[in-house]
């Protein structure tokens, strides 16, 4: 399904826990899944949404690539690129563990990015930070380490899992500084044009308590329901079975 290069703009447009939120409304999965959890971090939290489609890759450093350049897959890999919907998310899978070497450094996030990527994403670690964050390109990790070791990749364009989440070539993710999360793409139009509406709802409550004055229970209660009943509507407007 094509994800037009307007609605990925409009999708980097809110943050990732806006976008959750929004998916919920449509029951397309179970509340706790689609998402990767607390070991994968955003390293530059202050950079804006992240949006693409997953570039995957496994990756080892613990010992030398059979044979070959231990760069010599980024070739392929930067091929597939063209075959995407649109801007990739280079996605690693490290399996090292624990991991013994950083998956990226400064040159390949450049290069990564001269080719149209919008950021990547390491179970594993990653290095010269400094330098990646001054060419703003996101990156998620696992944490960091200074060396590369052995370094190589081992396939790419198959499912890996990273950060408990299963990620399949070509699949739309959303990331910032509170996490990643995988955003189906038979939906994504609508994600996009009813996030506004989402946040607007939520204002509900927030006006309240941000507002001078002295609160009580059951005003706050009133806004909530209030919100509640928007958000009840949305879903009415856009859910579908949960599989």
């Amino acid at each position: 399904m094509t994800v037009s290069a307007e609605v990925l703009s409009k999708l980097a447009k809110y943050d990732t826990p806006t976008i959750c939120n929004v998916i919920e409304l449509f029951d397309v999965r179970p509340r706790n899944q689609g998402y990767m959890g607390a070991a994968i971090r955003c390293n530059f939290p202050e950079f804006p949404p992240m949006v693409g489609f997953a570039a995957t890759a496994a990756f080892r450093s613990d010992a030398p690539p059979a044979g070959g350049d231990a760069y010599g897959s980024i070739q392929t890999q930067l091929e597939q690129f063209a075959e995407l919907p649109g801007p990739a998310v280079v996605v690693f899978q490290d399996q090292d563990d624990p991991a013994v070497a950083a998956t990226f450094g400064e040159v390949m996030c450049t290069t990564y990015k001269a080719f149209g990527a919008a950021g990547l994403i390491t179970s594993g670690g990653g290095r010269d930070l400094e330098q990646v964050r001054a060419i703003n390109f996101p990156v998620f990790t696992g944490g960091t380490i200074c060396a590369h070791a052995y370094c190589h990749m081992l396939h790419i364009g198959l499912p890996v899992r990273v950060g408990g989440l299963t990620v399949s070539q070509g699949e739309l993710l959303h990331g910032d500084a509170n996490g990643v999360t995988q955003l189906p793409l038979d939906i994504a139009a609508e994600v996009a044009d009813i996030s506004e509406e989402f946040l607007a709802a939520e204002q509900i409550m927030l006006d309240y308590v941000n507002a001078p004055g002295e609160k009580t229970v059951q005003e706050f209660h009133a806004r909530r329901v209030e919100f509640q009943n928007v958000a009840a509507q949305l879903k009415e407007r856009v859910s579908r079975a949960c599989s």
